[in-house]
């Protein structure tokens, strides 16, 4: 019985260690994406407040200070178009994100912006 239990911790230990990650993909509008299912219907723009990583065919929600860290990042992005309210590139902006994946969540340590 203490061989199963010892196991089983050393597997949680050696599975929670490989969830961190560095993930790059399109940032979405979230709560757009919940509705509608479509990541091209949902760029993020600048009044986004709960984005989504798509990346892979696999979308991730960005955790509560994920949010703040991408708003603030959409919003200091140097090459936006002459709308501050829209993000340049056709609507798309990339990101990479560096955090720890919990099922479909990234608990992110940092983000930048393309």
């Amino acid at each position: 019985m203490r061989r199963i239990i010892s196991l089983g911790i050393f597997a949680s230990l050696s599975s929670v260690l490989a969830l961190a990650a560095t993930v790059s993909g399109t940032l979405l509008d979230e709560s757009c994406y919940a509705q509608q299912k479509k990541t091209a219907a949902c760029p993020a723009k600048m009044s986004t407040t709960s984005f989504a990583l798509v990346s892979a065919g696999q979308v991730f929600k960005l955790d509560l200070a994920g949010n703040e860290k991408a708003s603030a990042a959409l919003k200091a992005r140097a090459d936006r178009s002459t709308d501050p309210t829209h993000p340049s590139n056709s609507g798309a902006v990339t990101a990479t994100v560096s955090g720890t994946i919990s099922g479909d969540t990234i608990q992110v340590e940092s983000i930048s912006v393309q």
